[in-house]
């Protein structure tokens, strides 16, 4: 028997590439990448707040889906598409987490041009 299982759910976005959107494997929930897409897998273009905001609630429908909230997250990925969101994207990030934080890596301008900012994390299951 596998000891790691999928996370999926009715409002899970979904994905045309090979991945789960989630993977819990012990006391752990590692959400894929998450960016500005709608549920079927989309890309919704919008300013950098809409994008962000987005990819921050898509991460939210999955930890719902596996019985989490953002305060269960102990590490976040961030792709910030562009040095000059960066600022903004300190304010947005403060509306999803508080302290004390989880730890966090944060990685510029290095999306491209088809997305403007992407995020994954790690949550813990509390027993």
């Amino acid at each position: 028997m596998s000891s790691k299982k999928a996370i999926t759910g009715p409002n899970v976005p979904k994905s045309f590439l090979p991945f789960s959107p989630a993977v819990q494997a012990g006391d752990y929930v590692f959400v894929s990448g998450q960016a500005s897409v709608d549920g079927e897998g989309n890309i919704v273009n919008g300013t950098f707040e809409e994008e962000c905001r987005r990819s921050f609630e898509n991460v939210r429908t999955i930890l719902t889906a596996a019985g989490l909230t953002f305060d269960d997250v102990v590490q976040v990925r961030n792709y910030v598409g562009k040095q000059e969101y960066l600022a903004e994207f300190n304010q947005i990030y403060k509306d999803y987490f508080t302290a004390p934080y989880p730890a966090r890596t944060t990685i510029i301008e290095c999306l491209g041009d088809l997305l403007k900012f992407e995020v994954d994390v790690t949550a813990y299951i509390k027993k």
